[in-house]
């Protein structure tokens, strides 16, 4: 039986998610609730669950500040929240799984299953010390792969490269990591972060662009000495965001 905690400061919220737990969920029980940063502090000392469901509004701060003040954690973590653009944006640059309120029965089933079948403690330290580490500034990204979690700096990203349901990431070190991530969910993170995807397969760091070469669609050279096509229809947008960064 998994023990858990949930920490909410609204108890319709706790009471919703208590009942979803009982009915979907019967090898989690929930041995404590806690309603604000001080009392889920408490609540996680005295009890010492292996899942926390945690909120991120509270009264007297976010789930990000109870997770600051905790020394080691031994313990999984839900994010339970109300859609919040930072919030999600944190939560997908650490590879951490959360959950929207209303709760949606089976995404609640989907999160503990992952969490009870794949994802060991270690791993889970790391995407947390990315998602504390970042602190709105997006510096890290946790990348998931077969045997646990990577860390990595954006800015030593180079290009990201699709592999089917996989992206294998290059940086700057020489290193390559197999990610158990689609290339389209970088895409979404990290095109904000100057990165500009020239081709189905490729997702390129303008920031280590070395040439251009014309052509229909032409190509790029990477700093790594990489050679990457750049798509027909892609060309044009590539361009002027080039000239613009």
């Amino acid at each position: 039986m998994i023990r858990s905690i949930i920490i909410d400061d609204e108890e319709k919220g706790r009471n919703t998610l208590r009942n979803f737990l009982k009915k979907y969920c019967n090898n989690i029980s929930v041995v404590a609730e806690g309603d604000c940063v001080k009392s889920g502090l408490e609540k996680i000392s005295t009890y010492n669950p292996d899942l926390v469901f945690l909120d991120i509004q509270m009264p007297d701060g976010t789930g990000f500040n109870l997770l600051e003040k905790i020394k080691e954690i031994d313990f999984k973590v839900i994010f339970v929240t109300a859609y919040d653009q930072y919030a999600l944006k944190a939560f997908k640059f650490s590879a951490i799984d959360y959950l929207l309120k209303p709760i949606d029965p089976e995404k609640l089933i989907d999160a503990v299953n992952r969490l009870s079948d794949i994802e060991d403690i270690k791993s889970i330290n790391k995407k947390l010390e990315v998602l504390v580490g970042n602190n709105n500034r997006f510096e890290k990204i946790a990348l998931p792969t077969v045997n646990g979690v990577h860390l990595v700096k954006i800015k030593d990203i180079i290009r990201c490269e699709s592999e089917s349901n996989y992206t294998t990431i290059f940086l700057a070190t020489g290193k390559k990591i197999l990610v158990t991530k689609t290339l389209k969910e970088y895409d979404e993170m990290l095109t904000p972060m100057h990165f500009y995807r020239v081709h189905q397969s490729h997702l390129i760091n303008l920031a280590f662009v070395e040439k251009y070469h014309k052509g229909e669609g032409g190509f790029v050279i990477m700093e790594d000495g990489s050679e990457i096509e750049v798509a027909r229809r892609r060309k044009e947008g590539f361009l002027s965001e080039l000239i613009r960064f």
